[in-house]
């Protein structure tokens, strides 16, 4: 289905696009949170506040996705998961002390974030073949050996060079962008 039809269902409210994207991606975002320290509890907070924050941000600026849509979805969601995860730990636990969270807050940051991954992604792809190729590998965790081997260079001191040149290619990149420092954290 095309990623324009979602973005206006959702924005129309439109029950068929909603129920279609929750039959068609549901099942892997409950997958992903329960075997990320979830449950099915958690699953649904999280997709109901990705559908939100897509509504939100649709209604507020134009919406491009440059993949298709289940993909967008996904990673919106594991976004929004992982910052859950990362507040639980930065928690301390009192029960004398009751935190107040601005759910407004929460989905702006989280929009922030995916406007970043976005940006990131967008810039990668503008990189040469070679550097996106070392990079993808670099960002897997790959060891400098394990790219050698991937790769025609001859050594890890070779590759070790091509990652810092290619990083340093990505970030200026990305800091050359107009969105960058509306998108840098203050």
């Amino acid at each position: 289905m095309d990623t324009n039809l979602y973005i206006n269902g959702l924005v129309k409210g439109d029950s068929k696009i909603i129920s279609s994207i929750y039959d068609t991606t549901f099942y892997k975002i409950k997958r992903f949170i329960i075997n990320n320290k979830g449950n099915a509890e958690d699953a649904e907070d999280i997709f109901q506040k990705a559908l939100l924050q897509l509504v939100v941000r649709a209604k507020k600026e134009e919406l491009v996705i440059n993949t298709n849509f289940e993909a967008y979805f996904f990673t919106v969601c594991k976004n929004l998961w992982r910052r859950e995860l990362n507040l639980h730990k930065k928690r301390v636990t009192d029960s004398g002390v009751v935190e107040l969270i601005s759910e407004s807050n929460e989905n702006s940051l989280a929009i922030i974030e995916q406007k970043r991954q976005e940006l990131f992604i967008e810039k990668l792809n503008v990189i040469s073949e070679n550097c996106r190729l070392i990079l993808s590998l670099f960002f897997q965790k790959r060891s400098y050996a394990e790219i050698v081997a991937k790769t025609d260079y001859n050594s890890e001191t070779v590759v070790r060079q091509r990652v810092f040149k290619c990083k340093k290619k990505l970030t200026d990149l990305i800091k050359q962008d107009a969105r960058y420092n509306s998108l840098i954290e203050l």
